[in-house]
């Protein structure tokens, strides 16, 4: 039940209808007993800037999830902003302060590292390809990198995006092997698509599946089904995967530690969760 007392946190992205947080968040809260509630709110790029200052003004908001493609133009609308959100370029969180401030943080990262080692994946040392270099693909690439991964490919097709990414991670990890260029997923350990790839039906896969080799992990951020036709075809060659929604509930503890409404773990979440595709 929302209230007069409710808390607010906002969930700012378009399209709105692959949004899976609400479904993970809002029952956690009614199971604690905790009066606050996530809702959707699509805001076009366009209109992002001026949608974000209004809402910032809201008495009862607490902040905001930031999903795409808001990530990046996020980072220059907050007043403060983490080191982990400023080396990835982006942010998918904002904390409203008590004296009305927005404090960004970015967590996408994080919980796609915490979801492959959970899965007894090893990333120190690993050579990993990541496909998208926007808000979600920065911030993970930046959390490889600090979990040790050895060497990283880049590929965007805006190739100005890969190159700046490789810039960033060469400031704070200068051993780091870091190429850009191209999607060609042999000889890598770990490959991610951080791309839109797959959220919309007849989209090309963001990697050909013939160049994976079956003991490559392959990691997805994309939510629409469960398993992506990436994810399927990865399945079939014989790989380990990642969903998509498996990086979300990992991060979910980060952002509720953020938020100041306690933690949780992954299996708790999910024991509450109603995600539906």
């Amino acid at each position: 039940m929302i209230s007069g007392k409710t808390t607010l946190i906002a969930h700012l992205g378009y399209p709105t209808e692959a949004f899976k947080a609400p479904m993970i968040y809002n029952p956690w809260f009614d199971k604690q007993g905790i009066d606050a509630v996530v809702v959707p709110m699509g805001v076009k790029p366009e209109d992002y800037p001026a949608a974000l200052a209004a809402l910032a003004r809201l008495t009862n908001l607490r902040g905001a999830l930031v999903t795409m493609p808001h990530k990046i133009t996020t980072l220059s609308l907050a007043d403060e902003v983490t080191p982990t959100a400023r080396i990835a370029g982006a942010c998918n969180a904002l904390l409203k302060r008590p004296d009305g401030m927005l404090l960004g943080d970015q967590f996408d990262g994080v919980g796609f590292v915490r979801g492959a080692e959970r899965k007894g994946r090893q990333i120190r040392g690993t050579r990993v390809l990541v496909a998208g270099c926007g808000g979600v693909g920065s911030a993970i690439a930046a959390s490889l990198a600090a979990a040790g991964a050895a060497a990283i490919s880049l590929f965007d097709a805006h190739a100005a995006s890969a190159d700046a990414l490789r810039e960033r991670l060469l400031q704070h990890y200068p051993e780091l092997v870091v190429q850009t260029g191209s999607n060609d997923p042999a000889g890598h350990d770990i490959v991610v698509n951080a791309t839109p790839l797959g959220m919309k039906d007849g989209d090309a896969l963001p990697f050909d599946i013939d160049r994976i080799d079956p003991q490559t992990f392959v990691g997805e951020v994309v939510m629409k089904a469960e398993y992506t036709p990436l994810l399927r075809a990865a399945r079939a060659k014989g790989c380990a995967v990642q969903v998509g929604t498996d990086m979300l509930f990992e991060m979910i503890p980060a952002y509720l530690e953020f938020f100041g409404f306690g933690t949780a773990t992954s299996d708790e979440l999910r024991a509450v969760s109603q995600i539906e595709y």
